[in-house]
């Protein structure tokens, strides 16, 4: 009985010593797991497992919308939100220039007159002439000349109105007469109807041209203004162009000024080389088709090449409708031979302008596609008149030039920023350096 007690004993020991052990790995096993990184969760395959003895039911599990969205209209949506912050812009901004219409189209019309005058202001100052006198007379013979022109065709029109009416009638006659002879089997009782109906249009529209008569009058104030705002701003322009343009670029941010710095002489450059062009050619256009229908006695052949010189302004358009205007008044004058003659001159004069004037003179810097120029019309005329005619080849010309070198000006930018290649490799690229900007001030 007396070794059962110390039996007993050491199997307590034994036991006690195999639990702390036990419990020590226990420990250890814990602290590794909680070193070790927790596993990632099992991809959600959209069912949840069977229970045990239940049926497994699967769980719809819905997409993210943005990727349920295909790329492609993804695509579309982003273009096209901003494309409707772009047209937003665009049509706040043709507001805007609808409502100061009037200042807009003087100040653009006073850009075109500097483009003009500004080489002889610049031709002065070589000969020593300080800057003030030499804009005061550059813009004294300019207006003045401009002004000779426009009495001058005013007294023409006066002086040859009451033949010009009587040669109409005659015409009318004459071309009656030809349609009652002429194979369309045109009567004399289709003839009287026309008429007919033409008089009474006229007679129950009388109300409505009195009222654009009135209208004229309002006409007439607002081009007196803009013509005096025109005057002014091109005064200025002459005298202190350089100095406006610096205070522009002022407005630019920093980030951009020097590409707009670098654009701006050669938008200048483009503007005055597309005047200068336009004007040659005008004259060109005026003097051998004024010729052409002097030779054929068609009336008011000086009033009809001047016509024809301002019509040239408007590109395509003007040139079409001012030698309509001849092709008519030789027509209605002088029948259907000498018609057909001035529409050859007129023609023939058009065809070498537009295939070895306007290429030569005008050069590749001022070029716009035919399309461009035709949707470029059409919109100025939309948007503001006539003036808009005037001025959209113009800014055709520039905004093309303007864009182009800002292209060119990012590209070298990015390569003056990206590394430059060691070795042999680097001998073969060529250092690319800006050109020297050009004189940014009219």
């Amino acid at each position: 009985m007396s070794r059962v007690p110390g039996w007993l004993g050491r199997l307590g020991t034994g036991a006690a010593e195999l639990s702390k052990r036990w419990e020590e790995r226990r420990a250890q096993a814990e602290q590794a797991r909680a070193e070790l990184p927790e596993p990632e969760p099992p991809a959600d395959t959209g069912t949840t497992p069977p229970a045990h003895g239940t049926e497994s039911v699967p769980v719809v599990v819905r997409p993210d919308p943005a990727q349920a969205v295909p790329w492609g209209v993804r695509v579309a949506a982003e273009a096209g939100w901003r494309l409707l912050v772009l047209a937003g812009t665009v049509w706040v901004l043709m507001r805007v220039i609808s409502a100061v219409q009037l200042v807009v189209l003087a100040f653009v019309g006073a850009l075109l007159i500097t483009a003009l005058l500004q080489p002889t202001v610049a031709r002065l100052r070589r000969y020593g002439v300080p800057r003030g006198p030499a804009t005061v007379l550059t813009a004294i013979l300019g207006f003045v000349v401009m002004g000779l022109i426009g009495w001058f065709v005013t007294w023409q029109v006066m002086e040859n109105i009451g033949n010009v009416s009587d040669q109409v009638q005659d015409g009318i006659d004459e071309l009656r007469r030809w349609l009652l002879d002429s194979p369309f089997h045109v009567t004399d009782k289709q003839i009287n109807d026309i008429a007919e109906n033409l008089r009474d249009a006229v007679g129950a529209n009388t109300d409505q041209i009195t009222s654009a008569g009135l209208e004229g009058v309002t006409v007439i104030v607002e081009a007196l203004t803009g013509i005096l705002l025109a005057v002014f701003s091109t005064l200025f322009l002459l005298y202190d162009g350089r100095r406006i343009w610096e205070w522009t670029l002022k407005l630019v941010p920093a980030a951009a000024r020097p590409g707009v710095a670098g654009a701006g002489p050669r938008a200048w450059q483009t503007l005055t080389a597309y005047v200068r062009g336009t004007v040659i050619v005008a004259m060109i256009d005026a003097i051998f088709i004024g010729l052409g229908i002097y030779f054929l006695d068609v009336p008011m052949a000086v009033p009809l090449a001047v016509f024809i010189f301002l019509g040239a302004f408007v590109p395509l358009v003007g040139a079409v409708v001012s030698g309509t205007l001849a092709v008519v008044v030789a027509l209605v004058t002088q029948g259907v031979f000498t018609a057909v003659m001035t529409l050859v001159v007129v023609l023939a004069v058009q065809q070498i302008e537009g295939h070895i004037l306007q290429p030569f003179i005008l050069g590749r810097a001022v070029r716009v596609h035919p399309l461009a120029v035709v949707l470029s019309v059409a919109a100025g005329g939309l948007v503001a008149g006539i003036g808009g005619a005037v001025v959209a080849v113009p800014l055709v010309a520039v905004t093309n030039t303007v864009v182009g070198y800002l292209r060119a000006h990012s590209r070298e930018a990015a390569l003056r920023q990206s590394p430059q290649p060691r070795g042999a490799t680097a001998s073969s690229v060529a250092p690319t350096t800006p050109a020297p900007p050009a004189d940014p001030a009219p």
